[in-house]
């Protein structure tokens, strides 16, 4: 049972989409925008942000397609992996998502430091994100399979990436172009781990690396005022 809450905020466009938001348990460290795979803000999800929270975070995660399917969350069937596809490349704007992860980034600079994380798709904005926002105190962003492609872009914030070694869809010879790039960015492959591999609901769910992926965000974090 996830604890936060499912709000509405307006974004940059004017549109209001759900957000999920979490307050932190304990001291608050700061602010967390935790962006969500292609298949919606679902239990994989929410159960991320509610672990931030434990964790000090206050946490927002905007439901990015809430414009083209208001509440789409799916599981992980060949059947909803095309169903998130349909709406990631052929229907939501990119561009939007990033737009998005900037507005609950900036409601949460209102109160402090603010960190943002992401996985797949997030992945890729988060690193966008990272790029464009000035009130980013650390980014950390899983297999982020665009981020090869926007090489020409640099983070405004110390940054840390996470790459599956087996992943089916980013070769390591992507990663290697990203380091060669980016080299004050700390990019970590994780031996064996394949796409999706901090997501227990998938077949590639590796709690090793998941653990140690977490482990490392939570100190980039930490080293950044969070």
């Amino acid at each position: 049972m996830t604890r936060g809450t499912m709000t509405k905020m307006k974004m940059s466009d004017g549109a209001e989409i759900g957000v999920y938001h979490v307050a932190p348990k304990g001291t608050r460290r700061g602010g967390l925008v935790l962006i969500q795979e292609i298949f919606g803000v679902n239990a994989h999800i929410r159960e991320t942000c509610d672990g931030y929270a434990d964790d000090g975070y206050e946490v927002l995660s905007p439901a990015l397609y809430d414009r083209e399917a208001p509440g789409f969350e799916t599981g992980y069937s060949p059947e909803d992996i095309q169903k998130a596809i349909k709406i990631a490349r052929g229907e939501h704007p990119f561009d939007l998502s990033v737009k998005d992860a900037l507005t609950c980034i900036d409601v949460l600079a209102a109160t402090g430091k603010v960190f943002i994380t992401g996985y797949c798709y997030g992945g890729t904005v988060t690193w966008a994100a990272a790029c464009q926002s000035r009130n980013l105190a650390a980014a950390s962003g899983y297999y982020g399979g665009q981020i090869a492609m926007m090489n020409d872009q640099n983070p405004r914030c110390p940054t840390m990436l996470h790459f599956g070694e087996t992943d089916h869809g980013i070769p390591m010879s992507d990663v290697e172009k990203i380091k060669a790039a980016h080299p004050d960015v700390k990019v970590y492959v994780y031996e064996g781990a394949g796409h999706g591999f901090n997501c227990s609901y998938r077949p590639d769910f590796d709690p090793e690396a998941a653990k140690l992926a977490k482990q490392r965000t939570l100190e980039l974090f930490r080293a950044n005022g969070g």
